[in-house]
């Protein structure tokens, strides 16, 4: 019913990221080795293109060299070229320390690229074992936090699940941790990596050139004031685009939960109009999104190489009036695409870096949902539970305008069976969540063997408690599997005996594969009668001393349900059974019948009895056995 609902509104941009970092604070000395790597291989890469610049100039020097005439000095070559009115020529000479008459050193060239190699190897190196260390701390994170939001799920109270589509807490459970991931582990190593070459960078271009540095700095507030722009719409459309991911998760799950019920009602027009629509804005929001943080790319981009074009002017001018050399002006070009690269490699990082933190603000507004009542501690205990249970004066709602449950009291007694019917809505399969503690009261209290619940641990109370929903719900597993379930410590012969105890030996027999037989996790390869069986059978092997039955018998046959009308009458022999039931022909042998209505106990009884007061619950029975109306 919630599937259409927006999700709950995301938390700003800075807290998020900020504690989305926080969570690598365990890991803060690989970080630190994380860090040294990344300057050490940063380092090499930036005193590369210096020694490439200083190859330049070799091979620069010795082609002019060689055009020389052999034996001039190159001061006697430098004043030649000034008589001769070429100062241009004479300030290339003086700066590149040229020697007339020599040519290109190939041994000394030779050496100085194999410097350079061996700088780049080093580099990639020592960046391969950054990004490795850095890959096991981003996912020993994402594993803790998958842990976290497991462990939060159990400590949810029920009425958040209730308000919760399955498919958008699935969504936040997987796609949204698993972009928290892919985020977190191609951002971190790129920003580290590009801020320190910005830094190592700008260090060489100031000590190369400080107008040249000037010139390249232009381009960085220009950079900043675009990506922020662009940063601030693109935000919104992120977070609109994992708010649509879940809620159509929620849609496709209700839809294809109950597609048979869909086709039944011819309602997938409906459905694939639904789907259209909430696909659609889907597809507006990621478009926008990737559309809007894409043009970041280009725009730095295109700055960047306005920034490239100047520098190779006024460096070119440098070269020739012989304040620079032709190795220093390369080497500075390449600093210049070097630092801008970094730049727009930030800002191409922008989109995914928004994109996993508008997922860590979904995980973490599960992570900060309201959690039940802690246990007690220290927690009372039943040492030898008998199965007494006792409503005392017990009021419960689910809306605080919407009365339920009011001032009800009751006792059921060891070994009793109590049958709890009433129209929808009155509160019967409210009254047994009560009991395991689902949801907590608005007053009163309920005891167990004179105990009362809230000072017993729920895992304590629950494991005196065996239940059967009218819901089957099975696993991925084998059939043995599913009935162990109850009881994982239970020996084969145990297992066989509840099987056969509930008839579920009887089906399992004629299967080929029989107790080893693999059900998938909706069961479809056995009836719906045949998963309820199984599911008691679960019921029978937990050996509970108190039995809750809510519809149990509701998807078999009159046949099966005769034997499970036997069975279970042995089986609630020595405990107390709350049986929730719509059939009346299945409660007759019950103990004590509570006919409830608007949350109130209208009448109680035996069979007899209630049938002979001729109140409600002889209406129910009449209109239930009556005959058809002509």
């Amino acid at each position: 019913m919630n599937a259409g609902q927006p999700a709950e509104k995301s938390m700003n941009f800075g807290p998020s990221a900020r504690r989305l970092l926080g969570r690598l604070r365990p890991y803060r000395w690989q970080l630190v080795g994380i860090v040294a790597l990344a300057v050490a291989s940063v380092a090499l890469m930036v005193v590369g293109p210096l020694i490439l610049g200083h190859a330049t100039d070799l091979i620069f020097s010795g082609v002019l060299g060689a055009r020389l005439p052999d034996g001039l000095t190159t001061d006697e070559a430098v004043a030649q070229a000034r008589a001769a009115g070429n100062d241009t020529l004479a300030d290339l000479l003086a700066r590149g320390r040229v020697v007339p008459g020599v040519g290109i050193d190939f041994t000394r060239l030779g050496q100085v690229l194999a410097w350079a190699l061996g700088l780049y190897i080093a580099a990639s190196l020592l960046s391969w074992l950054q990004g490795y260390l850095l890959n096991g701390v981003v996912q020993r994170a994402v594993l803790r936090l998958r842990a976290e939001v497991e462990e939060k799920l159990h400590r949810l109270p029920l009425p958040y699940f209730d308000r919760q589509p399955r498919g958008e807490l699935l969504s936040r459970v997987t796609n949204d941790i698993d972009n928290i991931s892919q985020s977190l582990q191609q951002t971190l190593s790129q920003l580290l990596t590009s801020l320190l070459t910005v830094v190592g960078v700008l260090v060489m271009m100031v000590w190369i050139s400080p107008l040249l540095a000037i010139v390249a700095l232009l381009a960085v507030p220009l950079s900043v004031l675009v990506t922020q722009q662009i940063a601030k719409r693109s935000q919104k459309l992120f977070i609109a685009q994992w708010t649509h991911t879940g809620e159509l998760n929620g849609q496709i799950e209700e839809a294809f939960t109950g597609h048979e019920l869909v086709k039944v009602f011819g309602r997938q027009g409906e459905v694939e109009a639904t789907f259209a629509a909430k696909n659609d804005e889907l597809f507006r929001a990621s478009f926008g999104a990737q559309f809007v943080s894409g043009i970041i790319m280009p725009s730095m981009m295109f700055i960047g190489n306005l920034s490239y074009v100047a520098i190779a002017v006024v460096g070119g001018l440098r070269v020739t009036s012989g304040q620079l050399s032709l190795g220093d002006v390369q080497a500075f070009i390449q600093y210049s695409r070097q630092f801008t690269q970094p730049l727009t490699q930030v800002a191409s990082m922008a989109n995914l870096l928004q994109s996993g933190v508008a997922s860590a603000e979904r995980v973490f507004d599960l992570l900060d949902a309201p959690e039940q009542t802690p246990d007690p501690d220290p927690a009372a205990r039943l040492d030898r539970p008998h199965g007494r249970v006792e409503f005392e004066a017990v009021s419960f709602r689910y809306a605080p305008d919407q009365p339920l449950i009011d001032d009800l009291s009751l006792v059921a007694e060891p070994g009793q069976t109590v049958a709890i019917v009433g129209p929808t809505g009155a509160g019967k399969t409210t009254l047994v969540n009560l009991i395991l503690r689902f949801y907590e009261l608005d007053a009163g209290r309920i005891t167990l063997d004179g105990v009362d619940v809230t000072t017993l641990r729920r895992a304590d109370l629950r494991g005196q408690v065996g239940m059967v929903l009218q819901d089957t719900w099975l696993f991925g597993g084998t059939i043995r599997d599913n009935i162990a379930y109850g009881n994982p410590d239970a020996s084969e012969a145990e297992i066989l005996r509840a099987a056969q105890a509930t008839f579920v030996d009887r089906f399992v027999r004629s299967l080929p594969d029989g107790y080893d037989t693999v059900l998938d996790e909706e069961g479809s390869n056995v009836s719906a009668g045949e998963k309820q069986l199984i599911t008691i059978a679960r019921a029978f092997l937990s050996d509970p001393s108190l039995l809750i039955l809510d519809e149990a018998t509701s998807s078999v046959d009159t046949r099966t349900e005769v034997l499970l009308q036997q069975a279970m009458a042995a089986l609630r022999a020595d405990r107390t059974s709350f049986v929730i039931a719509h059939r009346l022909s299945t409660i007759r042998d019950a103990h004590l019948i509570l006919v409830l209505d608007g949350g109130r106990i209208v009448e109680q009884g035996s069979h007899p009895q209630l049938l002979a007061a001729g109140g409600a619950y002889r209406q129910l029975h009449d209109a239930q056995f009556a005959g058809a109306a002509d």
